[in-house]
């Protein structure tokens, strides 16, 4: 997971689910950090390859109305491409819209994205 460090969202526990002839979903819960209702946000996810190559980007709405400090679950189906066993999914909240405003704020985490895909550690076999 990446978080820009102005983030009204902070996503944790994040854990990919696996079922035979379907997409792996991933499971995550944000946190609404701010000090603000969230009428809605948005989680994008980068796929990357055994090599760090971006392979994929998915974008797709979050949960609606986040309140205060309060944290929900939800799910991202990962069908934008296939996933390899050795890929990287990286994933973060890159826009989000207070309760009552049409102002947004976005954030660009394909660097961050990134730099957790040059800096992955090699999985043992």
């Amino acid at each position: 997971m990446v978080n820009a460090p102005d983030s009204p969202i902070r996503l944790e526990h994040a854990h990919l689910l696996a079922a035979p002839e379907a997409p792996p979903v991933l499971l995550y819960e944000a946190t609404n950090t701010s000090v603000d209702d969230l009428d809605q946000f948005t989680v994008i996810a980068f796929v990357f390859d055994a090599q760090g190559r971006l392979k994929a980007r998915q974008v797709a709405p979050g949960r609606r109305t986040l309140a205060v400090k309060s944290s929900k679950y939800s799910t991202l189906v990962l069908d934008g491409s296939q996933i390899e066993p050795t890929d990287l999914i990286v994933v973060g909240v890159n826009q989000a819209q207070k309760a009552a405003s049409e102002a947004w704020w976005r954030a660009d985490l394909q660097p961050l994205a990134e730099e957790v895909a040059r800096n992955r550690k090699p999985r043992p076999n």
